[in-house]
């Protein structure tokens, strides 16, 4: 049974532009797929591991082909299960607000987490990265209450798109499919685009 993760971002609930189109999203996808499972990790809920010293010489002792040590046993065996959490996806719905232009740091904790070596990637001295995230693809869905294209730099600028979806097909996934909420470049008000990002994800969900 095929299977789609939906990895939230945002901890703002009801109240979130990106879970209310990741919502319409997973309606149209559950009506089009009704035989595919779907499954959600709210990255705020608390079952991501943190990586901090122990699990960074962990990595690093991975990567050398080391021995670890009893605690970085323990560290690498959270790492490994949140990664199998995530790989046991076929597909993946991101729902993803801009902070300070970029991503929420949950996220690139997660990305921190799950991005290791012969897990995530491969790496050959003489060719460099080879993402290990075969046969997947993804959808990601961007919100913003400030910065939308065309608004200049005091408006902000797009460090979130270019940032995860680099990190996507970085990691192997090269199917990605997006749906932005931004505000109208003249105005700020969101109410017409958000009408159309609504649009977009159903129909995009419908053929996913």
């Amino acid at each position: 049974m095929p299977t789609l993760l939906h990895l939230s971002a945002s901890p703002r609930g009801a109240t979130s532009e990106s879970l209310l189109l990741a919502d319409d999203f997973l309606a149209a996808y559950r009506e089009a797929h009704p035989d595919h499972e779907i499954t959600h990790w709210d990255l705020w809920d608390g079952t991501l591991p943190a990586f901090g010293p122990t699990a960074a010489h962990a990595k690093m002792a991975v990567f050398a082909g080391q021995d670890l040590d009893a605690a970085q046993r323990d560290v690498w065996r959270d790492v490994t299960a949140a990664f199998a959490r995530f790989d046991a996806a076929d597909h993946y719905l991101f729902s993803v607000p801009m902070w300070n232009h970029g991503v929420p740091y949950v996220l690139k904790q997660f990305i921190d987490v799950v991005s290791q070596p012969g897990l995530v990637f491969a790496f050959d001295p003489a060719s460099g990265y080879r993402g290990l995230l075969r046969g997947k693809k993804a959808a990601v869905v961007y919100s913003s209450a400030v910065y939308a294209p065309g608004r200049g730099p005091a408006f902000g600028s797009d460090f979130q798109t270019s940032y995860l979806e680099g990190w996507l097909r970085w990691a192997g996934v090269a199917d990605v499919e997006t749906i932005a909420l931004r505000p109208d470049a003249a105005t700020g008000d969101v109410a017409d685009g958000r009408t159309a990002a609504r649009a977009t994800a159903r129909a995009l969900a419908a053929g996913f």
